[in-house]
């Protein structure tokens, strides 16, 4: 479980330390370089929700094999395009793979670790699992990047992939719920037009103006479909997001303390490895040890949360 994790964890961070050569190579612009990383999140988030009611209706492992199979050829397809919206195109693909793995790892752990104890440690195992990606996206980048050309970040996905597969067939054990209720189509549909209207928004902004009517638009449109979304959700017996949670302010104050920490990680590291390539002149993989000091942060504090 971990190992599918992590494979997930390290492509989300891996592509970062790639953008410089990508600028160059693939002569991508800075708006085409932030598709290229927000493209796979974008996919990755919008049918988180979607693949984890699926795993737990059709079976928990068979979602979590399907998933890094999908991640492994999408993978080998982004080592061969030879342009930045081709390289758009196969992260985002490589995305609804990610979705797959995600949501079907921590239901695995949740069935499997009864104990509330066993299943404590799992979780923070399961955690700083992410933080080690965080450190092996960049150095492992940088590495590849000093001795191959830029397309191995994603070949080296491939045998990870073929590892987490192998352990998950004669590892884990099969887990569904028959009884969960149908899928809620219009959440779903209602929630990636909000989000993806929102980060549409957010990055093609510096291009067209903050107060342009475009961007205005945009967030008044994204706006108006999340408010949709709950008036939706709070409708229906079986939502796809039980809006009403949010009323526990425990719940609410963990969820923004997550979302604002991870966007934090990867708008610092977007930036960052851009600057200490671009500005400060060190070579990827120099770029990527620089990096340690966040993932045994993550690492750490994972475990000891």
């Amino acid at each position: 479980v971990c190992v599918a994790v992590f494979v997930t964890t390290l492509d989300g961070l891996i592509v970062n330390i790639a953008l410089p050569p990508l600028s160059s190579e693939l002569g991508a612009t800075t708006r085409q370089l932030q598709w290229i990383v927000d493209s796979y999140l974008l996919v990755f988030t919008g049918l988180l929700l979607a693949a984890g009611g699926l795993s737990d209706r059709f079976g928990r492992k068979r979602a979590l094999v399907i998933g890094l199979a999908i991640f492994g050829i999408t993978s080998a397809y982004a080592a061969t395009v030879d342009s930045a919206n081709g390289l758009i195109v196969a992260r985002a693909l490589m995305g609804i793979g990610a979705a797959g793995i995600f949501p079907a790892t921590l239901a695995i752990i949740t069935n499997v670790f009864t104990d509330r104890v066993e299943r404590a440690k799992a979780i923070g195992i399961w955690s700083a699992t992410s933080g080690v990606g965080v450190a092996a996206g960049p150095i492992a980048g940088g590495w590849l990047l000093e001795h191959f050309w830029w397309g191995s970040i994603f070949l080296v996905n491939i045998p990870v992939v073929i590892v987490g597969i192998a352990a998950t067939v004669m590892i884990v054990p099969e887990s569904k719920d028959e009884h969960t209720p149908p899928l809620d189509w219009g959440g779903l549909l209602l929630s990636i037009a909000a989000i993806t209207a929102l980060v549409f928004t957010i990055i093609e902004a510096p291009v067209y103006g903050w107060l342009s009517t475009i961007v205005i638009v945009g967030f008044v449109s994204s706006a108006a479909l999340l408010a949709a979304f709950v008036a939706y959700e709070l409708r229906l017996e079986h939502p796809l997001l039980p809006v009403r949670i949010f009323k526990n302010l425990r719940f609410s104050a963990a969820s923004v303390s997550v979302t604002s920490a991870f966007f934090a990680l990867f708008g610092f590291v977007f930036l960052i490895t851009q600057y200490f390539q671009l500005v400060r002149g060190y070579t990827p993989l120099q770029a990527g040890v620089r990096t340690l000091p966040v993932a045994f942060s993550i690492a750490f504090a994972s475990v000891i949360a």
